[in-house]
């Protein structure tokens, strides 16, 4: 008996909690139907405000609909339906489902018209829908959307919205929006001051553009506030400015790292000037290309993996390719600087034409994985992940390098050679094996770089010529095979060229760093952070 009783409470409960549901959908359908009743725009106008006035997200499919020209009438009974083109007649759908209930012809429908007045009423209205999705990413865009175009229409949905808002970031933005909406509009001076005050706690460029628009408009106190506003907001912004300077010259840093940091091993131990460096960035780029064509074609599964993947290869191409230019002609060329320098510009030109007969003179696509997609905003810092990846994997090469060149025997022994070359040979140092396996290194480095910057900057055969006079700049500035002055000397230009730009250009920009780094050079030939030990110093 308790069992029935329980039973019979759940049924009970059930269809109380039904009743309002359907009650609330045979409201939205009777409102629909007044489409078939609505015998011009400003009807058809005034069914879409009763629709948003509900305040239902139902209602969002019927009017997406109408605002797409797809809403119409059945001839026959009146009744509405959501229509989808299919051969020569209409799928005839549910206005609220979306559900498929019956086939007809062209000549058995008419459509409701649309012009651009009821569109904007449409988005408008939609706008005001999203105020209460259940999603808070939804509500923070369509609040975002009120604040760009605002209307004085908005003050009740916002008043809502404001009122049953629990997301703290969300609200924010709704009170934004309907500060906004108070500018545009009568309200008394009083609220527009207020209204202003809110806009300026903003501080970005919408905000700013906003309170321009007012400036130009108002009069007496709020044309005051608006002018001490937009002054604060233009300080504000002036220091948000510098610092997105500051990270786009480190971003710039750390691709000159990468570039370079091979270099600086190769030119400091070796002495070596290798006009062929780019061209080992280069081939680790389109190892990359290789590596995802093969994914893309057997095994898509893995793209995300692919740069992963590509890593190890592209080192392992560019180190071995470095270590045949090494043996088959740097050996024979130690001591005459000149020679090497021409030699390598040769072995450059080569690599360059033959990749242009492998893979043609063209860009090639080179996909970013997912996380390496999109970006993110740190207040009015725009960053983007693959740049920020970028950043992070060049500190990580530098670390491994570093600690190669500091801990391991190997790198006690490329020490030993930069520091004197001579006294390593009686040390029983096989100082030929040095040179070859430190240019493997420092053109495998160049490899890895060659993944990296094919992340941000073409693929083509062309991709290290853009590189290497910037990579020489780096490693002259910051001393000579030292990789401190490496790091230091690739951010600081990074950041120098990044405020230089906006006064002087991109081209002039560089000339004028590589003045800058000319009359550096005068007073410390050995860069930042020189070298010491006796051959060096000799």
């Amino acid at each position: 008996m308790i069992l029935l009783r329980a039973i019979g409470m759940t049924l009970l409960l059930t269809m109380a909690g039904l009743l309002p549901s359907q009650a609330a959908e045979a409201d939205l359908r009777a409102s629909i139907a007044k489409f078939a009743n609505a015998t011009n725009f400003s009807a058809t106008e005034a069914v879409v405000r009763e629709l948003a006035a509900g305040g239902d997200p139902a209602v969002e499919r019927p009017l997406s609909a109408l605002a797409e020209g797809n809403l119409y009438i059945r001839k026959a009974d009146s009744q509405v339906f959501i229509g989808k083109e299919a051969g020569n007649g209409i799928e005839l759908l549910d206005p609220l489902s979306g559900e498929k209930t019956a086939d007809a012809a062209k000549t058995d429908l008419t459509k409701i018209k649309v012009n651009n007045s009821l569109r904007r009423t449409i988005r408008d209205a939609l706008g005001t829908l999203t105020l209460r999705a259940k999603d808070p990413a939804v509500r923070l865009a369509a609040a975002a959307t009120m604040f760009k175009t605002p209307d004085a229409a908005n003050f009740e949905p916002l008043d809502a919205a404001i009122a049953a808002e629990t997301d703290g970031a969300v609200k924010s933005m709704f009170e934004q929006a309907r500060a906004a909406s108070v500018l545009i509009s009568d309200k008394p001076e009083a609220d527009k001051l207020a209204a202003i005050s809110v806009i300026a706690a903003r501080g970005d460029r919408d905000a700013l553009s906003l309170l321009t628009s007012v400036e130009a408009n108002a009069q007496g106190a709020v044309k005051d506030a608006a002018t001490g506003a937009i002054g604060h907001i233009n300080s504000t912004l002036a220091l948000w400015d510098a610092g997105q300077n500051i990270w786009y010259g480190i971003s710039l840093g750390s691709v000159l790292l990468l570039a370079a940091i091979g270099l600086a091993i190769t030119f400091g131990v070796m002495g070596v000037i290798n006009m062929a460096h780019g061209e080992m960035v280069m081939l680790g780029a389109y190892t990359t290309f290789v590596v995802q064509q093969v994914i893309r074609t057997s095994f898509p599964g893995l793209f995300d993996w692919s740069l992963v993947i590509a890593l190890p290869l592209a080192f392992l191409v560019a180190a071995l390719v470095g270590l045949a230019i090494e043996r088959g002609i740097i050996r024979f060329l130690y001591g005459r600087p000149l020679e090497t320098l021409l030699a390598t510009w040769g072995v450059s030109l080569i690599l360059q034409q033959a990749v242009r007969t492998i893979f043609g003179p063209t860009n090639q696509d080179v996909g970013n994985p997912s996380w390496m997609s999109g970006s993110f905003d740190i207040g009015q810092l725009a960053i983007t992940w693959n740049r920020l990846w970028i950043l992070m994997f060049a500190l990580l090469m530098f670390a491994v390098l570093l600690y190669v060149m500091k801990r391991t025997p190997w790198g006690l022994q490329m020490r030993a050679v930069t520091a004197n070359r001579r006294m390593a040979a009686s040390m029983g140092i096989r100082t030929p094996w040095v040179d070859a396996l430190t240019f493997a290194l420092g053109s495998g480095i160049a490899g890895i770089a060659g993944v990296a910057l094919s992340q941000i900057d073409n693929v083509s055969p062309n991709l290290g010529r853009g590189y290497i006079i910037d990579s020489f700049m780096v490693v002259v500035f910051g001393g000579v095979g030292n990789l401190w002055g490496t790091l230091v000397g690739a951010f600081s230009l990074g950041i120098v060229n990044k405020f230089l730009e906006p006064y002087a250009g991109a081209v002039l920009g560089k000339i004028v760093v590589l003045v800058l780094i000319i009359l550096f050079i005068q007073k410390r030939p050995r860069g930042l952070f020189a070298l010491k030990g006796r051959a060096v110093e000799a």
